[in-house]
C-alpha cells in the first residue's frame, strides 16, 4: 500500500496524523493490531493518519494510553476540535506535553499548570460575565487546563521553575477562600523534587527582565522552544538566537528572584495581608 505523506504544518488534523503514526511505529504496532488495542477499526486509524478523518476525544486519549505519549494527542485534539483557546495556544501546549525541562516567568496570575479548580474556575467566569466567551467556551478551557496539568503527574514528571511576580499573588482572584487554597497549593507544589517556585517582588524594579509571560521549554531531544502572548493570540518561538537570548534573561531573572523558601515566606506574608 501506498504510503502517504503529511505536512504536520499544514493543518491540526495533519498535525495529530503525524504524531499518531510517529507514535504507533515507535511502539512496532500495525495498524490493525493498534486498532484492536484500543478498539477502533484499522481503517478509522489509518483514515486518522492520513488526515481524512478527524478523531474523537475517547480516540485521542485511548491512543494516548496504549502508546504512552503522556497525554500529547490529547492536547492535539483539542488544537483540533476547539475555538475557545488562545490561537497559538494548543500547539505550545503539545509541545509542553514532551518537555523536559519547563521555565516559566508570569505576571498577573498564577500560571495555569499550578492552578486550583476553583482559580481556574473563577478567571473563566470573569470571562464568561464580560461577554469574552460563552459558557461552553469557558468549560472547554478548563477541560483543557485539567489535561495539562497532567504533564506533573508524569514519570518521570519534568523540571519545572516558575519565577512569578509579585503581581501573581497581590490579585485577590476567587476571594479569601480560593486563594487561601491556591496559595497552600503552590506551597505543596514547591515541595515536590521536580517543581521550583520563586517570586519575583515589585522591588527588582527595572532590573526584572521581562515585560510580558515567556516559556522556554526543553524537548526530550534537546530542541529548545520559546512562547509568550499578545492579547490576541500566543507565539512559539523557534529562533535560536532569540531562545538563546531568553535563556540569558531567565537566568538572570532566577539569579535576582527570591530563592525558594524566601518566596514561600513571601505567599504566606501576602495572604495575610489580603485577609487578615
Amino acid at each position: 500500500m501506498r504510503r502517504t505523506t503529511l505536512d504536520p504544518t499544514s493543518s491540526p488534523a495533519a498535525a495529530f496524523g503525524v504524531q499518531l503514526r510517529r507514535s504507533r511505529e515507535a511502539k512496532k504496532l500495525t495498524q490493525v493490531a493498534f486498532g484492536a488495542l484500543i478498539g477502533f477499526s484499522d481503517s478509522f486509524v489509518s483514515c486518522v493518519e492520513r488526515a481524512t478523518r478527524n478523531p474523537t476525544y475517547p480516540f485521542a486519549t485511548l491512543s494516548d494510553d496504549a502508546l504512552d505519549t503522556g497525554g500529547t494527542l490529547e492536547l492535539m485534539w483539542w488544537n483540533l476540535k476547539h475555538t475557545a483557546l488562545l490561537e497559538g495556544f494548543p500547539e505550545y501546549a503539545a509541545h509542553e506535553s514532551k518537555a523536559a525541562e519547563l521555565r516559566l516567568f508570569e505576571l498577573g496570575v498564577i500560571p495555569g499548570l499550578f492552578q486550583t479548580p476553583a482559580y481556574a474556575a473563577a478567571i473563566a467566569s470573569a470571562a464568561v460575565q464580560r461577554g469574552a466567551v460563552t459558557q461552553d467556551q469557558a468549560d472547554e478551557r478548563l477541560a483543557f487546563l485539567a489535561a495539562r496539568q497532567r504533564l506533573l503527574e508524569q514519570s518521570p514528571a519534568p523540571l519545572v521553575h516558575a519565577v512569578l511576580d509579585e503581581s501573581c499573588l497581590r490579585r485577590p482572584i476567587g476571594g479569601r477562600v480560593v486563594l487561601t487554597e491556591q496559595f497552600q497549593h503552590l506551597e505543596l507544589l514547591a515541595a515536590r523534587p521536580q517543581v521550583i517556585i520563586q517570586v519575583a517582588p515589585h522591588a527588582l524594579a527595572e532590573r526584572r527582565p521581562f515585560a510580558h509571560p515567556v516559556t522556554l521549554l526543553t524537548l526530550r531531544d534537546h530542541t529548545a522552544l520559546g512562547y509568550t502572548e499578545s492579547h490576541q493570540r500566543g507565539f512559539i518561538e523557534r529562533d535560536t538566537d532569540t531562545v538563546r537570548a531568553w535563556t540569558r534573561d531567565y537566568h538572570r531573572l532566577q539569579v535576582e528572584a527570591l530563592p525558594q523558601a524566601a518566596s514561600m515566606e513571601m505567599i504566606q506574608e501576602v495572604r495575610k495581608e489580603l485577609f487578615p
